[in-house]
């Protein structure tokens, strides 16, 4: 019965997401946000449920868009460099998949998902938007959910561990992470687990800084500057050091190309930033200095972030001579990978016996060297693409945004993703923005030389008549 019912509802969200494809990849975007509370607190018992269940709705938004819209309406890829380097990924994570060293294909299949399923979403994000204006206020509104994640946050900090409030998702963890000299909870937000929830607060950062810029009424121009304070305090809170030295990379990044690209408005990218900038540095320091001064203390008790970068580098040559030109499989280090053996009865398959915990690493043992060099060169070639993209564009928003995309894909290159479902559908929507961002750059430029011709028509009609 409990089958039955699982796989009506499984039905049920497929038909529904498939009504309205564009609706369906913005709900995904705030599904991603809300399935962590969905699996910690509401239904901890569907927590496997919850996991898929925006999979199931991209699924059926993939279909609609896929199948049954009309070929005009679907955006055409020119990006034939990107285009034989997806294909290629796609087909060596497939073969890889079959690998007898998983010990059985449902493994590899299970690890198929997080490498491929979320590609096709970076072709549907060119025609999610019509205008320069319907994403700008997509992207302040979907923003706006950091506040009350936010907030959350700040509440599980001030809590004791065993609050209710401070659980992860049912799973191997079962302990709450603390840090600082008392002990205080490294926070979570809505999210399953520490990990997820700090590369959602980088996104949020970097998508703030072009928006803050973008010169907003006064009223937003303070809503934005107080989710970046509180943004930027749930970053400390987490007690990710990477996380910290991420954001503090982006924003030397983004002054950095900005004045490469334009060193004659350096100064005034400055002033507009500088008022956010000291806000937020003094209400952390007098209202949230408890998160600083943890952070600071779990900081300099631990000298291992450069050890751990190194390592995460160098990792995935040391990890190539177990299988030589061979890998272990897509999944054969994934966490899931053990629960569904467990749930199936699959067999073991090959022993992984080299501790791995970075990315890197495990790419290499799951695809080899022949598909680390693929995925690799693949996220390098989007990086490259929004930089390309950035140079090119006119508009100060939009050209701004490619600017964020690309320091976002730059910063985590090393960092999760293939093992992060949270960064998966971040990365791969800020990857439509290589398509999205000119396609709107045209479509304003259109408007604005129509406009213009209307403009000319009619003062020429009035003269005309005027003469007469």
């Amino acid at each position: 019965m409990k089958i039955l019912i699982g796989l009506l509802a499984a039905i049920s969200i497929l038909l529904l997401s498939s009504l309205n494809w564009r609706r369906s990849v913005k709900a995904v975007l705030v599904i991603l946000v809300l399935e962590g509370a969905l699996r910690k607190w509401v239904l901890p018992q569907a927590s496997d449920m919850m996991y898929f269940l925006k999979d199931l709705i991209l699924l059926g938004a993939y279909i609609k868009y896929y199948v049954f819209s009309k070929s005009e309406s679907r955006y055409s890829i020119k990006s034939e460099i990107i285009n034989y380097l997806v294909f290629l990924v796609a087909g060596w994570c497939l073969f890889q998949s079959f690998n007898s060293s998983l010990g059985s294909p449902l493994v590899g299949l299970f690890g198929l998902r997080s490498y491929i399923f979320y590609i096709p979403l970076m072709w549907m994000v060119p025609t999610l938007f019509e205008s320069e204006e319907e994403l700008y206020k997509y992207l302040r509104s979907y923003l706006l959910l950091a506040i009350p994640v936010c907030l959350l946050g700040i509440a599980q900090f001030y809590s004791p561990a065993s609050s209710p409030i401070n659980t992860y998702a049912p799973g191997v963890i079962k302990s709450v992470a603390t840090f600082g000299n008392e002990n205080t909870v490294r926070v979570t937000g809505t999210f399953s687990f520490i990990s997820g929830f700090s590369l959602y607060l980088i996104v949020c950062f970097g998508l703030l800084i072009p928006i803050i810029l973008n010169k907003p009424s006064w009223r937003w121009r303070w809503i934005f500057i107080i989710e970046l304070l509180l943004v930027s305090v749930n970053l400390l809170m987490t007690g990710s050091r990477t996380s910290v030295i991420s954001a503090v990379l982006f924003l030397l990044g983004y002054l950095a190309v900005q004045g490469l690209k334009l060193p004659s408005r350096t100064l005034n990218l400055l002033s507009k930033f500088f008022v956010p900038a000291i806000i937020v540095v003094i209400a952390a320091l007098f209202l949230f200095r408890p998160a600083l001064e943890a952070y600071w203390y779990r900081s300099s008790k631990t000298h291992d972030v450069s050890y751990r970068v190194a390592s995460s580098l160098t990792e995935p040559f040391e990890f190539m001579k177990y299988k030589e030109l061979d890998g272990y499989g897509t999944g054969a280090t994934h966490q899931g990978s053990a629960m569904l053996r467990r749930a199936l009865d699959l067999p073991p398959g090959e022993k992984i016996t080299v501790y791995h915990e970075a990315e890197m690493g495990r790419i290499a043992l799951e695809l080899g060297p022949i598909g680390f060099l693929f995925w690799y060169g693949l996220r390098l070639s989007m990086a490259i693409a929004l930089l390309n993209t950035f140079w090119k564009l006119k508009r100060p928003f939009l050209r701004q945004l490619a600017l964020a995309a690309f320091l976002i894909q730059a910063i985590q290159i090393s960092g999760l993703l293939v093992f992060h479902h949270t960064f998966l559908v971040h990365y791969w929507f800020l990857s439509g923005f290589i398509f999205l961002l000119p396609r709107l750059e045209q479509i304003e430029n259109w408007q604005a030389e129509q406009q213009l011709w209307q403009e000319y028509v009619l003062s020429s009609y009035f003269s005309d008549s005027s003469y007469r």
